[in-house]
């Protein structure tokens, strides 16, 4: 009968990564870890369907530390031993962080590369060899294409959030990567969702994996108090900028579909007394860094978003999550108010429904397995709009801030002010 697990003492942890992980003030392992930690330490291929959340970056880091140092072997010029593989900047940093972290007390290597920057510092940072090296795909194959990294040493190789990495248009990148994979290697498969396509991918990447399970949409949304505003397309704005006069939306992600969306409700925040900035793909990547900072730190109140951009924002005591527009897909809509209910914790999701949304409002009730509930009570309720039977049109945004195709988008943005957003050129690109 094996030992339950109640605490990471429990776990068959090495005494160096037990005590990094005490000094993280972790002492009970989250659903996740309790399952896959054993797992992995056992050598098993691993089919993960989880949620960012849900403490799913320790449930692989610490295993896989633990590997590579009972292993112990050298590393060598420009060919990591580990390749984790992420859709973002930012996810790739915070999971890069996280292996640092618990590897304080190892003799561990590690590096992190993406795109939007320059290469030669990360090229630097790999020659010697890594042991844990983190990436996103394209900046991977380009730093491959150009003889940099050698992946012909991976023992060990992650694939983290593949349905995101789908969305994002990575599917040749990742191909192209697993062809330059020894064959024999240990594998990890995460994602979110498991659509058929997810899972094929999967399949032709794993041997005989263990499938774990953890979180589902519905139980994550139980954590979260819900509710949904209708309101007519002209009032969304006032209705916004009522909700932020509520002393209690402290630390508040606002969600839009468009980075023209993003800063034209930045800008409307600002406006009106908000600290606030924004983050979308035309950033920087050390505006987007320092946006992230001063939202972790408080100083500034609000973080407006896109979903792609939002991916992977690990961030603690965030308040609220507003969806200033609805998705399309109604598992972003569970991505985006996760951002609110880490590791366990409640929050809360206002969403802001005009009436082209109102279908998209049933789909992800009939995703979760909810009734999102209706408040009526903002003073800018209109019935008519809870009670539209209309489709929503396939259109890149919505309410005063949409944007028709061959319309119009904010330009590259190299700035992020930190009390104030900075209203965006006039001279406009098509966004998304």
């Amino acid at each position: 009968m094996q030992k339950k697990i109640e605490t990471f003492s429990d776990l068959s942890l090495s005494p160096p990564l037990q005590k990094a992980v005490k000094e993280s003030g972790y002492t009970q392992p989250t659903p996740i870890q309790i399952q896959t930690i054993p797992l992995l330490l056992d050598g098993h291929d691993l089919l993960g369907c989880a949620q960012t959340g849900t403490g799913k970056t320790a449930a692989f880091a610490l295993p896989i530390l633990h590997r590579l140092t009972s292993e112990n072997r050298k590393t060598l010029p420009k060919q990591p031993r580990t390749l984790v593989l992420v859709p973002t900047r930012e996810l790739a940093v915070q999971v890069h962080d996280s292996f640092k972290t618990y590897g304080k007390y190892l003799p561990i290597k590690t590096a992190v590369i993406f795109g939007g920057v320059g290469q030669s510092p990360q090229v630097k940072s790999i020659a010697a060899g890594v042991d844990v090296l983190v990436a996103t795909p394209g900046r991977l194959v380009d730093l491959i294409d150009q003889r940099y990294i050698s992946l012909a040493g991976i023992e060990v190789f992650v694939l983290d959030e593949a349905d995101r990495m789908l969305d994002m248009g990575f599917i040749h990148a990742i191909r192209k990567i697993i062809t330059l994979l020894p064959k024999k290697r240990h594998n990890l498969f995460f994602s979110a969702t498991m659509p058929s396509d997810i899972e094929k991918l999967a399949a032709s990447m794993l041997v005989n994996p263990v499938r774990v399970e953890v979180t589902p949409a519905s139980s994550t949304v139980e954590l979260i108090k819900q509710s949904v505003m209708y309101v007519d397309r002209d009032a969304k704005k006032d209705l916004l900028l009522k909700l932020f006069k509520d002393k209690a939306l402290k630390r508040v992600i606002v969600f839009t579909k468009t980075k023209h969306g993003a800063n034209k409700v930045a800008e409307l925040l600002s406006k009106s007394g908000v600290a606030v900035d924004v983050i979308h793909g035309n950033k920087s990547q050390s505006a987007r860094q320092r946006a992230l900072e001063d939202f972790r730190t408080g100083k500034n109140r609000a973080l407006v978003a896109t979903d792609l951009a939002a991916r992977g924002i690990d961030i603690d005591d965030i308040t609220h999550v507003i969806n200033y527009e609805i998705p399309y897909v109604p598992e972003t809509y569970v991505h985006r108010i996760g951002r609110t209910a880490r590791a366990g914790a409640q929050g809360i999701a206002i969403s802001i429904c005009e009436a082209d949304e109102r279908s998209l409002i049933k789909d992800i009730e009939k995703v979760i397995g909810v009734k999102i509930p209706v408040d009526k009570d903002h003073g800018f309720h209109s019935q008519k709009v809870e009670d539209h039977t209309g489709k929503a049109p396939k259109e890149h945004g919505s309410g005063q801030f949409k944007q028709r195709r061959g319309g119009g988008g904010a330009p590259p943005s190299r700035g992020g002010s930190s009390a104030g957003y900075k209203k965006p050129s006039k001279k406009q690109g098509r966004s998304r």
